[in-house]
């Protein structure tokens, strides 16, 4: 699935220009702490919001992947571009958000772009019922961009260590997460991170509703070397 931004209004009037097309920020075995997706005030005016960000993996891999999630019966299958989390859900105050802007904005102009490999699956079971691609090449960088995204307005700490992953299947029974690590434990595909992907939660009454918020270039350098985004190349299983 690809996630086409189009312009849109802000959640609650707050968060300026928004994106329609609606997904779902998915943060297994990195979740941060768990606030409401917005509060408001007696006038309805948004008090707080909460803002996600992720590398999203570019086409035509994105789409292979997402094929992959609907093979595994996943429910946000439809709802959610393949992605590398790097800020899981977080609420901050609905007047930061240029700041949380600006904040981004600076980070995205000092890194390069990098290259990310995936290879092979792992699994956060049991701690959560989530089969995720692993990161052989680009975890570093990833590991240094939370860490940098996760500081001022967008402070905060991890409820667990930091682990760069795309979510393959998640929330489906143990037969069906057995084989989707079975079936993608020999997979190995590349792709180019070049852009922060900022999300909005516009969820109400407990629900939550990401919308495409803000993109921001790693613009210190153009496109890294290495093996272009493409189908991903699955050997046989040993």
């Amino acid at each position: 699935m690809t996630v086409v931004p189009r312009d849109a209004a802000g959640v609650a009037g707050t968060a300026g220009r928004a994106e329609t097309a609606a997904a779902t920020i998915d943060p297994a075995g990195t979740a941060a702490r768990t606030d409401t997706a917005a509060t408001t005030d007696r006038a309805g005016q948004a008090q707080t919001v909460r803002v996600g960000v992720l590398l999203t993996v570019p086409e035509p891999l994105g789409s292979c992947l997402s094929r992959w999630r609907e093979v595994f019966l996943d429910p946000l299958a439809d709802a959610v571009p393949p992605h590398v989390t790097l800020l899981p859900p977080l609420a901050v105050p609905a007047g930061s958000l240029p700041a949380v802007e600006a904040h981004l904005s600076r980070i995205a102009a000092s890194e390069l772009a990098f290259a990310v490999t995936l290879c092979g699956a792992g699994t956060f079971r049991p701690v959560s019922p989530v089969v995720f691609l692993a990161l052989d090449g680009g975890a570093g960088d990833c590991a240094r961009l939370q860490d940098r995204i996760r500081s001022g307005p967008l402070a905060s700490e991890l409820a667990f260590p930091f682990h760069p992953h795309v979510t393959v299947a998640h929330g489906v029974d143990d037969a069906v997460l057995d084989d989707a690590a079975d079936s993608l434990c020999g997979l190995r595909a590349h792709f180019a991170a070049q852009y922060l992907d900022a999300y909005l939660d516009a969820g109400a009454d407990g629900t939550h509703r990401w919308l495409p918020w803000r993109r921001f270039a790693l613009v210190a350098a153009g496109p890294p070397a290495g093996p272009p985004a493409g189908p991903p190349v699955r050997p046989g299983c040993a």
